[in-house]
């Protein structure tokens, strides 16, 4: 990405006003970023939901000062970046409606894997919240899937070191910049993480661990996931946060219950009790849901099916072979299908019972 228009994105993250959202609003109804600072405020005034507090914003002299501090930054220290229009945007993310138009990452990270998974719960993990989540990572090795997790403490660095020991990439989702490390005492993981994986953030070199950074944080380890788990939960926390988040996403939510009187398993619970998240109990249940025991064999042929598929039937069905439940918008981006032509495709396989339609737009092998 040249340097105008990595300016041009800094520039809009620095606007007050302008959230992840309206900036894919401006960005989309202009045709690029630079041009959204090339339209004259009276064009800008004709796209719904932008006002005037939003262009007097826009313009600002402070944030321009502000977005060359972070570019000579991101220059200097050779910062890799992601951008939402971008083909190494992370898929899962980039269908996330308030996901961060950029995000910076350090280390080795590699996302094209799709067995991707966040692990997250209380700072307070117990002996059995522990164990279990070590023992669950040990037993989805075989899957290599990549864990996400906050690097925060408890249940977050628990994940991250079983990941290490399991020789599986792991990611720490930062709700600060790269200049900060929070907390501190987390810092001789470092290392192990970059080796294994890495560190993603949306917030700029010097931006410190805020309160509000956290529960922001939490959509981006939501969204860059097919599922999320919570090991341990009080009533109130910020995992339950993210479970919340991966649910209004149409992403699995797993929940590992505990006995009613345990503070720390009351979050999980309740989440299975009101059917916010799968039971969970071991590994296998996982495997199940994502379909990763199909994944771990030879995608079947269209021969093995008793039935006769059509070429973009077939197209359909091998992507949700490999990619498990998927959103109807999402089929139809990937396979390069109008929705209007899909539905009338997913309805011709369902009657041939090859796929399954479920609640929000969602379908299955």
């Amino acid at each position: 990405m040249n340097s105008e228009k990595l300016l041009a994105i800094l520039k809009l993250q620095a606007t007050k006003n302008v959230g992840d959202i309206i900036a894919k609003k401006l960005i989309a109804a202009t045709g690029g970023v630079e041009q959204v600072f090339k339209e004259p405020k009276n064009t800008l005034h004709k796209i719904n939901g932008i006002g005037t507090h939003v262009t007097d914003s826009l313009f600002a002299n402070e944030n321009l000062k502000r977005a060359e501090e972070e570019l000579e930054y991101i220059q200097q220290k050779n910062i890799t970046i992601s951008y939402f229009l971008d083909n190494d945007y992370p898929q899962n993310l980039k269908h996330c409606i308030d996901a961060p138009i950029l995000f910076f990452k350090d280390g080795n990270i590699n996302l094209n894997n799709q067995k991707i998974i966040s692990i997250v719960g209380t700072r307070n993990i117990t002996l059995y919240g522990r164990d279990f989540c070590n023992q669950l990572i040990e037993d989805l090795k075989d899957y290599n899937p990549i864990i996400v997790s906050g690097f925060a403490y408890g249940v977050d660095i628990c994940a991250h070191k079983a990941a290490i020991k399991n020789n599986l990439q792991t990611i720490g989702v930062l709700a600060h910049g790269f200049e900060t490390i929070y907390p501190k005492t987390h810092k001789k993981h470092i290392s192990e993480v970059h080796k294994n994986g890495g560190f993603i953030t949306e917030f700029w070199h010097d931006e410190q661990p805020l309160r509000e950074n956290f529960l922001k944080r939490n959509r981006i380890v939501a969204g860059l996931s097919k599922a999320t788990i919570i090991i341990e939960s009080a009533k109130k926390g910020g995992s339950l946060v993210t479970a919340d988040i991966a649910n209004s996403y149409n992403r699995d939510v797993f929940a590992l219950s505990g006995r009613s009187n345990d503070i720390y398993s009351t979050g999980c619970n309740n989440l299975i009790k009101n059917n916010q998240a799968h039971l969970l109990s071991s590994a296998e249940d996982i495997v199940k849901m994502l379909n990763w025991d199909l994944l771990k064999t030879s995608t079947p042929k269209q021969k093995e099916l008793f039935v006769s598929l059509t070429d973009v039937e077939q197209k359909v069905y091998d992507y949700l072979q490999l990619n498990g439940k998927q959103l109807l918008d999402v089929i139809a981006l990937n396979c390069d299908i109008p929705v209007y032509k899909l539905s009338s495709v997913l309805i011709q396989m369902e009657l041939k019972g090859v796929v399954k339609p479920l609640p929000g737009k969602l379908f299955e092998v």
